[in-house]
């Protein structure tokens, strides 16, 4: 009989459960994408329930739950921060002990209430879970780990080695010296949301200058040459505080944080700028310090800061490592991943999977999935006009669409797993139109104009268009566009600043294209994901382009789509052209007046 490890994160961030059956990863998901609720911290029973259902399972057939740390040593951490600042923190120490005594202390019989589970639970440690969601579905046999993001217990880093089926860390960094923490505090000054808007401060870095590089040396953190740092808790406030930033945080950089929504100014650029060179630079060095430690050729990430792809790609060409693997759920969602392979590996001692050059993540298509007939069910029930095609007819339909410059939401198979649309759940579009990053940033996704889009191109032609020689699937990797496809600026283009800079054609797929000629790349691998593949090589039959456009189908603020009825809703309140639910087409001039009030019901069966 197969054998059924769940693991559980919950209560900070991006709750998730992932199921593995005989150690393969089987099915995982996202809190968000059931509850529509963006980065839900719930406990996730939604997305349990769906694991259990994939499988075809109840709850007596699992041979152990994985919960992805440890409450008890998180609550010793947060009571010991507290008295160490007497008279301070008062508010947030209110706030949080609420939450704390109903439900964060009691997890283990809250686990078994909610899941009718009367078996074995077990608490690896935060970055163990990190840890090991890194190595066990990377494609080395053996290899280093370097795990980076806000705080686990205590840890805020850590590295070691995989080897087989067991991770040991080494060595960790401690609170309050988190560079998840650094990075969050410069998200928050510059006006974005904690813990989503980091994507932001990323994107916004290219528009800016590093003039705040020295005064963050000087003033904030004292880094050693092997990545380990102290913080100056001085200009922080996340310790005791409800903010990352205090007075003298403002003082240092010339006035209080940025109103959320404001304009954006030079200001925000070149911090955003500065903090992304300061946490590149505490990468390579962190990287170095694990090469010359551990001596391995091959590196394995995870943690909310290994979501950093510009620094992943600049890692990657410091060449410290032959190779680097990156968990595609790298943040607390992945330490669902990383709990049951703690359990299945270290506690049940199984034997390693064997590993074939190719990883175990599969593409990270382990979430909810339609068929057809559940998919014609819901578009008779509501009367919406579609057109019912084959394959053939849908990748031929589709490419030309894009061709001619219109905008597809793209719901195929099953749902990605992580923060990244990798085309089941996304928007395409044409890279080669200069119009299309304006158009799908203001009017599908109506966010920030200077966010850049990713491109996804096929796996096989990566190199022909990108300085890129291999496989980046998760959309974890950073790197320039060919010089061959490039544009080279004017004269009088080279003289815009910042924003300026937004509209200007640098290639011949400017939709793709960053300031700074850098695309965040998806690679295609008729493997993991044969129709996604099929519909680019179509699109690349007819253009001699193997790239499109990809982003998640979402706007902004709200989670991924999950269901037909979620990509209807976000299709018909955007600009998005063309719906391809499976195997139907839907046109946006042919669709009925939308009610938002309608009472629509369709949803993934989960009871």
């Amino acid at each position: 009989m197969s054998k059924y490890t769940l693991g559980i994160s919950a209560y900070y961030h991006d709750s998730a459960a992932c199921l593995l059956k005989d150690g393969e990863i089987f099915a995982a998901a996202q809190e968000e994408r059931f509850t529509r609720i963006r980065h839900d911290s719930a406990f996730p029973i939604n997305a349990v329930k769906f694991c259990l259902k994939y499988a075809g399972i109840n709850a007596g057939q699992i041979s152990a739950v994985a919960f992805y740390d440890k409450p008890i040593i998180k609550f010793n951490r947060i009571l010991e921060t507290y008295l160490s600042y007497p008279g301070k923190g008062l508010a947030s120490f209110m706030m949080a002990m609420p939450l704390w005594l109903k439900e964060k202390l009691w997890i283990p019989d809250h686990i078994s209430k909610a899941l009718n589970y009367k078996g074995q639970i077990y608490f690896p440690e935060h970055h163990e879970s990190h840890a090991a969601s890194a190595f066990f579905p990377s494609p080395f046999e053996h290899a280093a780990f370097l795990t980076m993001d806000g705080v686990g217990e205590w840890a805020t880093s850590s590295f070691g080695t995989g080897n087989g089926n067991h991770v040991e860390i080494i060595s960790e960094l401690h609170w309050p010296h988190s560079l998840g923490l650094l990075y969050s505090a410069f998200t928050y000054f510059t006006g974005f949301k904690v813990n989503s808007g980091e994507y932001k401060l990323m994107g916004l870095a290219p528009y800016g200058e590093p003039k705040y590089v020295q005064k963050i040396y000087d003033h904030l953190i004292d880094l050693k040459e092997d990545g380990s740092f102290k913080m100056n808790m001085e200009y922080f406030n996340y310790n005791t505080g409800l903010t990352m930033t205090n007075g003298k945080f403002n003082e240092l950089f010339g006035g209080e944080p940025r109103k959320a929504e404001s304009k954006l100014t030079q200001r925000e650029m070149n911090l955003a700028r500065s903090v992304q060179d300061v946490t590149e630079e505490i990468m390579i060095r962190m990287a170095r310090n694990v090469k010359k430690v551990t001596g391995e050729k091959y590196l394995c990430l995870a943690g909310g800061v290994a979501l950093n792809c510009v620094g992943n790609g600049r890692l990657l060409r410091e060449k410290i490592f032959d190779d680097i693997w990156i968990q595609p759920a790298a943040g607390d969602a992945g330490g669902a991943i990383g709990a049951a392979y703690i359990v299945h590996y270290h506690y049940n001692k199984s034997e390693p999977l064997a590993k074939n050059g190719r990883d175990h993540q599969k593409g990270s298509y382990f979430g909810t999935e339609y068929s057809d007939e559940e998919i014609e069910k819901f578009l008779t029930q509501y009367k919406l006009p579609f057109k019912k095609v084959d394959e053939e007819e849908l990748v031929d339909l589709i490419s030309n669409s894009m061709v001619e410059e219109k905008v597809i939401g793209w719901f195929q198979g099953r749902m990605e797993f992580g923060p990244r649309a990798l085309g089941s759940r996304s928007i395409i579009g044409e890279a080669r139109s200069s119009e299309m990053q304006k158009k799908m940033n203001l009017k599908i996704k109506y966010r920030e104009s200077f966010r850049p889009f990713a491109p996804s191109v096929l796996a096989e032609k990566v190199n022909e268009w990108f300085e890129l020689d291999r496989e980046s699937p998760y959309m974890l990797l950073v790197a320039d566009v060919k010089k061959d496809k490039q544009r080279e600026m004017t004269a009088e283009e080279q003289k815009l600043w910042g924003i300026e800079k937004l509209n200007i054609v640098r290639s011949e797929i400017p939709a793709v294209t960053h300031v700074d000629y850098s695309a965040r790349i998806q690679t295609v691998h008729k493997d993991d994901n044969p129709l996604y593949h099929k519909l680019i090589s179509k699109f690349y039959e007819k253009t001699g382009c193997p790239v499109i456009v990809n982003t998640s189908f979402n706007v902004r603020g709200e989670p991924i789509v999950e269901s037909p009825l979620d990509a209807y809703k976000c299709f018909m309140r955007t600009e998005i052209d063309i719906l391809a639910l499976g195997n139907f087409i839907l046109y946006k001039n042919e669709q009925p007046k939308f009610h938002d009030d309608i009472d629509w019901k369709q949803k993934y069966e989960l009871d």
